[in-house]
């Protein structure tokens, strides 16, 4: 199993959740008052039976109109045209801008051929409109368009690849666990997005429930620690494929790159 990450950049997102470029070596922080500063790492699998993509970033695209997403899973020596499956943690729109792509003024799916895993209860929601953190035209763009499977609850995708409803940063949040080849990776999305909230004990004001999501990133620090999972972090600054440790049985953790 080989793992990458697919690097899309630094932003700044202020009330308006607009995402803005950000680029700490020509850009200062204090021109953006009140905003947040995420990094985003979509992630790609290579088994010997799949290509599998966990999460989408923002779908922005580079100079050449190339959806930056593509031209980084070229750069990992992969065409994006073969990717089987796409595993969603969720849908806001910072995870699932890249399940399209715009040509000719129409959005299309990114990934056409590839089978979209996503809880059932999260498309529901995000297809309403009813909150700005989701573009419900992504999902009208991916309706009949694609293969989904609308998953519930936790269980198992394939052999060595399970779901598990997290429900800590959105009501149908969920974690993956792939333990193939050998390899485990465990894709936390937003539950465990990078590792200094793991490290810390952070509790963030933009979960849910954010005492929850902090427990369980406290259990899949543990179990990380004890069963030898790499941690794949989507928002990390630095260590976006991590290994983490415990000395005391899981209440300090320290993660070093993978």
């Amino acid at each position: 199993m080989e793992i990458f990450a697919l690097g899309e950049g630094s932003y700044s997102v202020d009330s308006t959740k607009k995402f803005i470029p950000f680029n700490p070596e020509t850009d200062n922080f204090r021109d953006r008052p009140g905003s947040l500063f995420i990094h985003v790492n979509p992630f790609l699998i290579k088994t010997t039976n799949h290509l599998i993509v966990l999460d989408t970033g923002l779908g922005f695209k580079d100079t050449r109109d190339e959806l930056i997403l593509h031209q980084n899973i070229r750069n990992a020596g992969f065409d994006p045209d073969d990717v089987t499956l796409v595993l969603m943690s969720h849908l806001h729109y910072d995870h699932s801008g890249g399940l399209v792509v715009e040509r000719n003024g129409k959005l299309q799916p990114s990934f056409p051929q590839a089978r979209h895993v996503i809880q059932k209860g999260e498309w529901e929601f995000g297809i309403t409109g009813k909150s700005s953190s989701y573009h419900k035209e992504i999902f009208e763009a991916l309706d009949g368009a694609v293969d989904i499977m609308f998953v519930e609850g936790s269980g198992e995708l394939l052999p060595g690849i399970r779901y598990e409803l997290s429900g800590g940063h959105c009501p149908n949040h969920q974690v993956f666990w792939i333990d193939i080849e050998g390899s485990k990776a465990l894709f936390g999305g937003d539950e465990l997005p990078e590792p200094e909230q793991l490290i810390r004990k952070f509790i963030a004001k933009y979960d849910m429930d954010g005492r929850k999501a902090m427990e369980l990133r406290q259990e899949y620090g543990k179990l990380a620690s004890e069963e030898g999972w790499t941690c794949l972090f989507y928002h990390a600054k630095t260590i976006a494929i991590g290994n983490v440790s415990s000395d005391d049985g899981g209440e300090h953790f320290k993660v070093t790159p993978a």
